[in-house]
């Protein structure tokens, strides 16, 4: 059975990049947001194996959501994406929970291995 994926993005373009990466590598990605606030409600409904973050975003931040998704669920298995390769946000992100942090623009190659990397252990 395929791992089943959340994309979270408020870039619309960003959002199909990494969906286009993932379906090409047999990943079912089963619901995309565009918000934090969004993020959390689809991550209720479809219980995905792992999310794709964006940090910056409106309503609610990515660091924000994944610590409640992480607090619904503290199994939950997220990856950071942001083109803010700040120091400080990756550890904010790590702290909150999150498995792996993506800095854009990525490689295919870069988010393959983190989400097969976070969907191994």
């Amino acid at each position: 059975m395929s791992k089943r994926v959340l994309i979270v993005d408020d870039a619309a373009f960003m959002r199909m990049m990494i969906k286009d990466i993932l379906t090409k590598n047999g990943y079912e990605v089963v619901a995309e947001a565009s918000d934090g606030a969004q993020a959390v409600e689809k991550y209720k409904e479809h219980n995905p194996d792992l999310v794709t973050m964006d940090i910056t975003m409106p309503e609610m931040d990515g660091i924000a959501a994944l610590k409640e998704i992480r607090a619904l669920d503290p199994e939950a298995k997220v990856i950071m994406c942001s083109a803010m390769g700040q120091q400080a946000m990756v550890i904010d992100a790590i702290q909150a929970g999150a498995k792996d942090f993506v800095v854009k623009p990525f490689q295919a190659d870069r988010v393959l291995e983190a989400v097969n990397k976070t969907l191994s252990t």
